[in-house]
């Protein structure tokens, strides 16, 4: 089951500052006029007034934070291999590509674009309740083609360079498949790594990215469920571009690697 943290965030901040809000505005005195009269604790608040009291301004913070700043994600599966792995803890930076409204996603400030080789974490179109991640190979009005297991962007081949093994000692979690090959790609400038398998057949096809959309691909390139299967990422899906890895913890395998953290996303 998928649950909505954004929604679940955004009703809880707002019934601990209502319940907060009209303590404030019609009861509080009244109970403090109360208490005198008796003789009893005129602070004594009830408990929801209390813990609203104390939750309103942290759940508010976060709320800001992650609707308008940074927002952390896990990576569940091997797409994105050898960028990010399984079990990398990764922050997204939520106001690359301008600032929208938690929940209702509408963009309320607009600045920045995704470009060629950004790394960004998405609302699957198929699904929007799914976060995905995937590399912007495709702004619109790009014609993108694969054809044998080579990129090309507007006619021309996206140069790629190596070739070699992609080996157990390159990732401490998880076992290269014996066929992996890692290359070095450079799309408009944007170099980064990927992943081709020799086993494994190419997904040949031709797309032109419509306005308003971007065609995203997967660095694990045979391995991905991307662009080439479902189609183009609208531009309201987007939720952000990833910068950078906190924290690697795949708990399937009982395996942390502590040398990821900090590591920047290219």
């Amino acid at each position: 089951m998928n649950f909505d943290f954004a929604l679940i965030l955004v009703v809880l901040t707002a019934i601990s500052g209502m319940i907060w809000l009209l303590d404030s505005l019609l009861f509080r005195q009244k109970r403090r006029d109360r208490a005198v009269l008796e003789g009893s604790d005129p602070e004594h608040e009830p408990v929801a007034v209390e813990y609203s009291r104390s939750l309103f301004p942290v759940l508010f913070a976060v709320l800001l934070f992650r609707s308008f700043l940074f927002e952390p994600f896990k990576i569940p599966s091997g797409s994105m291999i050898p960028t990010l792995l399984i079990g990398d803890f990764i922050v997204v930076n939520k106001f690359s590509y301008g600032l929208r409204l938690p929940v209702l996603n509408n963009k309320v400030v607009d600045w920045g674009d995704p470009e060629h080789g950004d790394v960004v974490v998405f609302r699957y179109p198929v699904d929007p309740a799914v976060n995905f991640i995937k590399r912007v190979v495709g702004l619109p009005g790009d014609t993108i083609a694969y054809r044998d297991k080579v990129l090309y962007l507007n006619g021309e081949p996206v140069p790629t360079q190596g070739g070699g093994s992609y080996l157990s000692s390159d990732v401490k979690c998880s076992t290269p498949r014996p066929d992996a090959k890692r290359y070095r790609a450079d799309i408009e400038g944007h170099r980064h790594d990927i992943l081709l398998h020799e086993r494994i057949g190419a997904r040949n096809g031709q797309w032109v990215v419509p306005e308003g959309h971007y065609f995203m691909m997967g660095d694990n390139r045979d391995r991905s469920n991307d662009s080439r299967a479902w189609g183009f990422v609208p531009e309201e899906n987007l939720v952000g571009k990833a910068v950078g890895i906190w924290l690697n913890l795949d708990v399937n395998q009982g395996c942390a690697d502590f040398s990821r953290i900090g590591e920047g996303i290219e």
